[in-house]
């Protein structure tokens, strides 16, 4: 029987050739920083000077490394550390004592693999089920091009970890009548994503009955803010069009304000009342507007203005405007790419800080 193990030797190899050392190292040892330490320490980080930092940060690293192992692999640790120290610091000659000595460094090795290996398992279950919930997410997510007749509709969305709270939805809610659902859940990771799923199912449960889109705010606002925890909310545009009409019903649940190209300039919409969950009873008011051929609506999450370069500037709403201009006689895709080649040419190979969801509309 073929074995199908791969040989380490030849992996070895092939990591040689295909890794990038020099970039690799300083990816990861960004996100180390990233994950690791406080806003406060980063902070204070910048203003150290270069040779304290060289000290400094190696020691907040490991520190904050240790305090998050279980209480029993911390025991561990200190157990292998001490075996390293003793086979190093002992200086004597006799064979059997060399013996002893080789044993404990050899002990202690395999200490810090053992924990390693336990660590290692650890994310591998990890990453299995977040693989499976990214999978449930995709399988959740609609089409990229809808079709409505009269419409021109774009949709996108990327998560910055393997599992996303933002929510981008398209509901088809009768032959005539369409919901187009956008939403960012506060936090990131499995929990936002638990969240975001909850509210998306919310929103197909209710549409179908055909409320007023005030009382459909109301209802989720009623449920987000029974069932979600303390500080949780969700930010959710609504929008619902109909086919061959001018017309876009909305509400704004905190959610960043629609773009609007008309007549080739852009108009920012007003908020409307606060997200999803922060109160009890909130009341909603339905916005109507109405776009003429060529004109656009763009709703976005806050990873589009708020994404980071390497030097922490953000992309901004300035920026964004700035592409949306003279975009009249772009196809809503076209439009939606040449954005997001702009975001990502300007954060260049620095890590998404936050979930990315674009939404644009365009009366044909």
């Amino acid at each position: 029987m073929k074995n199908n193990e791969p040989r380490i030797t030849k992996t070895i190899r092939s990591d040689f050739r295909q890794t990038k050392i020099r970039e690799e190292l300083k990816t990861e040892y960004t996100d180390l920083k990233q994950y690791f330490l406080t806003e406060e320490r980063k902070k204070k980080l910048q203003e150290m000077n270069p040779l304290k930092k060289v000290f400094v940060l190696p020691w907040w690293l490991l520190k904050a490394s240790y305090f998050r192992l279980t209480p029993f692999r911390r025991l561990l640790l200190i157990l292998g550390i001490i075996f390293i120290l003793i086979s190093g610091n002992s200086q004597v000659n006799e064979s059997d004592v060399n013996i002893d000595i080789n044993i404990a460094a050899i002990l202690g090795g395999m200490i810090i693999l053992f924990i390693l290996a336990l660590e290692l398992k650890d994310k591998i279950l990890a990453r299995t089920e977040l693989e499976e919930g990214r999978a449930i997410q995709q399988a959740l997510m609609p089409v990229k091009s809808p079709i409505v007749p009269g419409w021109d509709i774009w949709l996108f969305t990327r998560s910055a970890n393997d599992v996303g709270g933002d929510l981008l939805d398209f509901i088809q809610i009768s032959d005539k009548k369409s919901g187009i659902a956008v939403g960012d859940v506060a936090g990131k990771g499995l929990s936002a994503a638990l969240l975001m799923a909850k509210l998306q199912s919310s929103i197909r449960a209710l549409v179908y009955d055909n409320p007023s889109l005030p009382e459909l705010g109301k209802k989720l606002n009623k449920i987000f803010h029974r069932d979600s925890l303390p500080k949780i909310f969700a930010s959710l545009i609504y929008a619902e069009i109909e086919t061959d009409s001018s017309n876009i019903k909305l509400i704004n649940a905190g959610h960043f304000p629609p773009i609007l190209i008309k007549n080739n300039s852009t108009e920012k919409l007003d908020k409307d009342a606060p997200a999803l969950g922060l109160m009890r009873d909130t009341v909603f008011t339905e916005q109507v507007l109405s776009l003429n051929q060529n004109d656009f609506m763009i709703v976005y999450s806050d990873g589009l203005t708020e994404a980071q370069n390497e030097s922490g500037d953000f992309f901004g709403e300035d920026k964004l405007i700035e592409l949306l201009n003279n975009s009249q006689f772009k196809t809503s895709e076209q439009l939606g790419i040449s954005i997001l080649f702009n975001v990502d040419l300007f954060i260049g190979k620095t890590p998404a800080h936050d979930d990315l969801t674009l939404a644009i509309l365009k009366k044909a």
